[in-house]
């Protein structure tokens, strides 16, 4: 099969979808399918055709997102070799730039659409707004999904049930959901060149020492993620427990803030501020975990969760939907309501030996169902639906 993946973001740019798609083409390779790239250039203002790699990088201009893109909904160049490509299928992975244009090319193609919703744009709006005109533009973001999701697209895949709900209640949204949680290389959180020498090397960068508990979080350091509650809530449990710290991988918008915050808490040699790490290197940095925390209410799914309990990490994390098919309170982790659970669940994973034990053990055993093979194989399921569906239809 040909399937041609339209993301506005992919590698190296580091964020949940771009993994996710790195993860499904990788996955389908495997599997003897051919896979083309539709992307945005996020490096330069300039249309790119990556030949050897099966990738067409799009100009655009920035969003205030990050170091996003949005592209032109239309670029003759690229529809020209797409039409090369022969494509089965399209699996689009936004709503937007590159997204709008995988639809053009479905109706001037006639190739069928299958489409994953990761983000709840409504939580991102203040990005671009800064504050003004929120609810008219969180209206208009839920427009706009509701005609890319439900009217130009074959089939819909969401990552959780949480999201499943969100289109059935929220939306409206009547047709089959398809939910399918991303996938990930398991391989790479468990079997590493020289882990204990790379390991005894970034515990001596970061200053630690064998008596340290420490608390990872992997994140964007930004408002939605909810990490000004998370060290507030740190600095309560490390006045019960002297040796934890708290690990942030990432970098963010929110970066100064939290600093100044670590500051006025004095925790500033208990809170350590690891800034980007490459992709490739992350498995090395859960290994230095003791667990794995979130205090996100925004996530689609999670998926450094999924990354984390790959890595055998017990997960404390927020009681949001979002996590509940991940995390199995009480055996592979806990869900918390609030500052009080957090500090109650971690202390007793910082005591009780046995306890965490046996959560490092559980965290391994309840990962297997999200590899990115298993992942792959859902997802053509629903491809050869819509194809064998489109075929009939013509």
């Amino acid at each position: 099969m040909k399937i041609g993946i339209f993301t506005d973001v992919y590698v190296p740019y580091i964020c949940g979808i771009s993994t996710s798609v790195q993860m499904l083409k990788e996955a389908l390779e495997t599997m003897h399918h051919t896979v083309y790239i539709v992307t945005a250039n996020i490096k330069e203002h300039k249309f790119k055709y990556d030949e050897a790699n099966k990738i067409i990088y799009l100009p655009g201009i920035n969003t205030g997102i990050y170091d996003t893109k949005l592209t032109f909904f239309y670029s003759a160049k690229a529809l020209k070799i797409i039409k090369e490509w022969h494509l089965d299928i399209i699996h689009s992975q936004t709503e937007f730039g590159v997204g709008a244009f995988s639809r053009i090319v479905s109706k001037k193609l006639h190739i069928p659409v299958v489409h994953t919703y990761h983000t709840l744009y409504e939580d991102y709006v203040y990005y671009v707004t800064h504050g003004h005109f929120d609810k008219i533009s969180q209206k208009v973001m839920r427009k706009i999904t509701d005609y890319y999701c439900e009217k130009k697209c074959n089939a819909l895949i969401v990552p959780t049930e949480k999201m499943q709900k969100l289109f059935q209640e929220k939306y409206g949204y009547t047709r089959k959901i398809n939910v399918i949680p991303t996938g990930i290389d398991l391989s790479k959180f468990t079997h590493f060149h020289d882990k204990d020498k790379k390991l005894t090397s970034l515990k001596t960068k970061y200053h630690l020492t064998k008596n340290d508990f420490i608390i990872g979080t992997v994140s964007r350091l930004a408002q939605e993620k909810n990490l000004i509650e998370e060290v507030k809530s740190f600095h309560k449990l490390h006045e019960l427990m002297p040796n934890a710290k708290l690990m942030f991988v990432g970098d963010g918008p929110l970066k100064k803030e939290l600093s100044s915050l670590i500051k006025k808490l004095n925790l500033t040699s208990s809170v350590i501020f690891t800034g980007k790490v490459a992709y490739e290197d992350m498995p090395l940095y859960y290994h230095l975990f003791d667990i794995m925390c979130s205090f996100s209410n925004t996530e689609t799914q999670g998926l450094t969760i999924i990354e984390g309990l790959a890595s055998n990490l017990p997960i404390v994390c927020l009681n949001d939907p979002a996590f509940k098919s991940m995390v199995e309170h009480g055996y592979n982790g806990y869900l918390f309501k609030d500052s009080q659970e957090f500090i109650k669940y971690t202390l007793k994973l910082i005591k009780d030996k046995g306890q965490y034990k046996t959560m490092v053990l559980n965290a391994k055993n309840s990962v297997y169902k999200y590899s990115k093979e298993v992942f792959a194989g859902e997802v053509l399921k629903v491809y050869h639906e819509v194809i064998n569906k489109s075929s009939t239809t013509k």
